[in-house]
């Protein structure tokens, strides 16, 4: 069975799980494993060895995966500040590529990362996971087949208590800890504007033209250094009175030019839950994540929202001949494979387009509109909330590009 020959650029936790995933797919050979960190790269090259039993070459050199002529594709799953830089260089050197999710650095970035890929057009995948999940493919096909009726507000979020991620960063070589200190933005947008984009279809007939971001102050970061833990030691001392760039709440609202309005959450530095929280609204009807519940008009024009909860927590399954088939048969082991299955479809997705030649549903200028929202909102927040106009990096070709959605 012919696999995909790649090399994996980007050895820490997230390179480590999606390696995971993507043997259990038995789509990929790899040729060569880089990390800047000696030490990753050698775990790297033992993991291949014990898992699928050949030797794959280890390099802290990301140039040397690009020269190779044996590498048909690369992963790229490093420190955010290096995926467009490193994404770039992949394109010059005529390697297909999969890319992991995070904020650009600069909207120029963005404009060089599309402008570099139609000069070689090689396969280019955005690893958006949550596309691919099934309470958003849920989401997705209901409204694709109206039941909603016209679509008018979709919100999520990026809902997930990173305080210890963050304050161990420098311990763990974690590149969100630098992140936090010197920026404010919404820094990791695409989880859930992903799915957003996909119902909105957002490049393919419909473009975000604005946007405005606030954020709350700095105050969760600063709370939990000072935490004492078990054994009456402190998290991080070294961190103790740093001064903590990044705000605890960001709310992003974007316009898009069809009407619709999309609003944006960042919560991440604050004691709670996990969630994604996606909201789809129409005139007919629509879906709220947190309690996996779908509400259709004329069921009721007015509930008490406690008993509303109460009453249909996960009434969308009664909805699951709107998931995808693959959703509806997923094994245990699929389900285990990173993210409760989502990672397994979406890597097993990227081997197979790229193995029979078929466009990439999450492309480079997908990349470009969603990971552009960080550096605006950025602007925007230094700017008192100010509106920044969105660019277009389809140059108005987004009006007749069809949809590629996630199938197998």
């Amino acid at each position: 069975m012919k696999k995909v020959k790649i090399g994996v650029i980007g050895r820490g936790c997230r390179g480590y799980g999606l390696m995971e995933t993507m043997v259990l797919t038995d789509k990929y050979e790899f040729v060569m494993v880089c990390d800047k960190y000696a030490d990753r790269v050698e775990n790297g090259v033992k993991f291949v060895e014990e898992k699928c039993g050949y030797t794959p070459i280890g390099t802290t050199n990301y140039h040397e995966v690009l020269a190779n002529p044996e590498v048909e594709a690369v992963l790229i799953s490093c420190d955010w500040e290096m995926h467009i830089p490193i994404a770039i260089d992949a394109i010059r050197a005529g390697k297909a590529l999969a890319l992991e999710v995070g904020g650009a650095y600069s909207v120029q970035d963005c404009f060089d990362l599309v402008n570099e890929w139609e000069k070689n057009k090689v396969p280019f995948m955005f690893l958006e996971n949550c596309c691919y999940n099934k309470d958003e493919l849920l989401a997705l096909n209901m409204a694709r087949a109206g039941e909603f009726g016209r679509i008018v507000y979709c919100s999520g979020s990026y809902a997930h208590d990173l305080r210890g991620e963050v304050t161990c960063g420098a311990e763990n070589r974690h590149y969100r800890l630098r992140n936090y200190l010197n920026r404010n933005c919404e820094n990791y947008p695409t989880h859930e504007l992903g799915p957003i984009a996909k119902i909105l279809d957002i490049n393919r007939g419909n473009r975000m033209v604005s946007l405005v971001s606030v954020a709350s102050g700095s105050f969760g970061m600063e709370a939990y250094v000072e935490k004492k833990n078990a054994n009456g030691e402190y998290v991080n001392p070294d961190l103790i009175g740093a001064d903590f760039a990044q705000g605890d709440i960001i709310n992003t609202i974007i316009t898009c030019e069809n009407g619709e309005q999309i609003l944006l959450r960042l919560d991440t530095s604050l004691p709670r839950s996990y969630s994604r929280e996606l909201v789809v609204r129409g005139t007919k009807g629509m879906y709220e994540q947190a309690i996996n519940a779908v509400y259709m008009d004329g069921e009721r024009e007015y509930w008490d929202p406690y008993e509303y909860a109460q009453n249909n927590l996960n009434n969308a399954e009664k909805y699951k001949e709107y998931l995808p088939e693959f959703w509806r048969t997923i094994t245990k082991e699929q389900m285990d494979a990173g993210h409760g299955g989502m990672d397994y479809f979406e890597l097993l997705d990227f081997a197979n387009r790229l193995l029979e030649g078929r466009p990439m549903p999450i492309d480079v200028y997908d990349a470009a509109a969603w990971m552009v929202v960080t550096p605006l909102s950025e602007a925007s927040i230094k700017a008192g909330g100010a509106p920044q106009a969105v660019p277009d990096f389809t140059r108005g070709e987004y009006k007749n590009r069809p949809r590629f959605d996630v199938t197998f």
